[in-house]
């Protein structure tokens, strides 16, 4: 009995000691993730016709200094931090719309970087009849480096070398978007660098990026620290008051971007509350939903799993899906599974792939080429849905969701160029091959009009 007592004893104190340890090993870890010590290059955040956001990192502790104007060797403007650190971040107003600004980041004696490949161009005036033209990429869980993640980065450069926007002066690419699951495996600052900002820095010192956040991204602590988000509207849209869901517009563009990951999908919480204003709210031609987990998908994930991601895929299409459609959503855009996966244009599918039928697909179409009757968003008239998930890796799966008949094993991304009354969508492979695309076209007699969900 007393040998039982000891050991019961010593036991506790064991117990107690990894508690101790626990206790004071995870401020120590947290800390440990939340840092990085080097350079890290200038990269573009909340972009909208007249105000930008300028992010950086420096080896040692400063007030940046941004230096700016119409011309690399004439940055006549100046914009200056109040706090001292190596973490710079800095917000230039009253700029002119779709202006090229060229700009500089240092201390104000020395520049840390300048030159003529420094620079940015504002977003133009939003509204439903804008004329310009847009073209934006979008990649999928993309934030683990290796040869896949090059290839599908440089093919997409190729692609749009080969392919020059018909519009002279424009950037190569207006801004990009992720599907999230941006840096690998658990999202530390250290792999944010390896897997997001250093093989992306040249793409990022001219091109505003908007990332979704992902359950790798989730993993630590970084990812709001590190991005910088419009909770006040900066951008457009309505204000969400939260960096982990908002929205913005560009030129006839409305985009919500939605947090699957840590925010409640319950109907009447916050995220989905804001949601229904937002929606409520936007009079542009074009919807553009960005989210991390497919409500579709037999990819590495199965949205028919009820236990898959704890339950948020099919949480998403039971509420998140019902409300964007009857905005008028025309392109939902997810990650998370490591595939490509589309639909045709479809409505009021909520339930298990088993549920699918015919009477949901709006349109299908030989050449992928989908026509809506109404010129703008019009409620319930057809969702295309993609999963994007394989800019740095491809994984195994079925591929036979009967919602999305147009799936491949292949790594990728995608170009979405969008003028007036047309998005086109083009699936560049990590070939520098199209694999697959689509175009949706507004204001065709014979389109597609608004359908109930009871008819489908």
């Amino acid at each position: 009995m007393a040998i039982l007592l000891r050991l019961l004893k010593f036991l506790g104190l064991f117990v107690l000691v990894l508690a101790v340890i626990y206790a004071i090993g995870r401020p120590t870890q947290k800390w440990l993730d939340d840092s990085y010590s080097g350079v890290r290059e200038p990269y573009l955040q909340m972009m909208s016709p007249t105000a930008v956001t300028l992010r950086w990192q420096s080896e040692k502790a400063f007030a940046g200094v941004v230096r700016y104007g119409l011309k690399p060797d004439q940055l006549t403007k100046t914009q200056t931090e109040t706090d001292t650190g190596e973490e710079h971040e800095i917000r230039l107003s009253g700029l002119r719309p779709a202006t090229k600004y060229f700009y500089s980041v240092g201390d104000g004696v020395k520049n840390q970087f300048k030159g003529k490949d420094f620079w940015f161009k504002t977003a133009p005036i939003a509204n439903q009849k804008s004329n310009e033209p847009v073209r934006f990429w979008v990649t999928g869980d993309q934030g683990y480096p290796n040869i896949i993640q090059t290839q599908v980065r440089d093919a997409m450069l190729s692609w749009v070398k080969q392919n020059p926007r018909s519009t002279k002066n424009k950037p190569a690419l207006d801004f990009w978007i992720t599907t999230g699951d941006n840096a690998y495996r658990s999202g530390s600052n250290d792999q944010f660098q390896a897997g997001f900002f250093e093989p992306y820095k040249s793409i990022l010192r001219n091109t505003p990026v908007w990332p979704t956040y992902g359950n790798h991204d989730a993993r630590r602590w970084v990812f709001f620290d590190i991005f910088s988000f419009p909770t006040k509207a900066e951008s457009g849209g309505v204000a969400s008051g939260s960096e982990h869901y908002y929205s913005f517009d560009y030129a006839n563009i409305h985009f919500v971007m939605l947090d699957t990951q840590d925010s409640s999908l319950d109907s009447d919480d916050d995220m989905l509350s804001w949601l229904k204003k937002d929606l409520q709210q936007t009079k542009q031609q074009w919807l553009i939903t960005f989210f991390h987990h497919p409500p579709y998908t037999k990819g590495s994930h199965d949205s028919d799993n009820s236990s898959d991601s704890g339950g948020r895929l099919g949480k998403v299409r039971e509420t998140v899906l019902p409300l964007l459609e009857q905005a008028g959503v025309d392109l939902v855009f997810s990650g998370h599974s490591h595939m490509y996966e589309r639909s045709d244009l479809i409505n009021c599918h909520y339930g298990e792939s088993s549920t699918f039928n015919k009477n949901m697909v709006r349109s299908t179409s030989k050449n992928n080429s989908y026509k809506k009757k109404a010129n703008t968003i019009a409620g319930n008239s057809g969702t295309i849905y993609t999963v994007i998930g394989s800019s740095s890796k491809v994984d195994m799966g079925p591929l036979n969701h009967p919602a999305m008949p147009h799936s491949l094993r292949e790594a990728g991304s995608m170009i979405i160029d969008v003028t007036k009354n047309k998005l086109s969508a083009f699936f560049i492979n990590n070939k520098n091959k199209v694999k697959d695309q689509f175009e949706i076209i507004k204001n065709v007699k014979d389109g597609v009009t608004t359908q109930s969900c009871s008819a489908a």
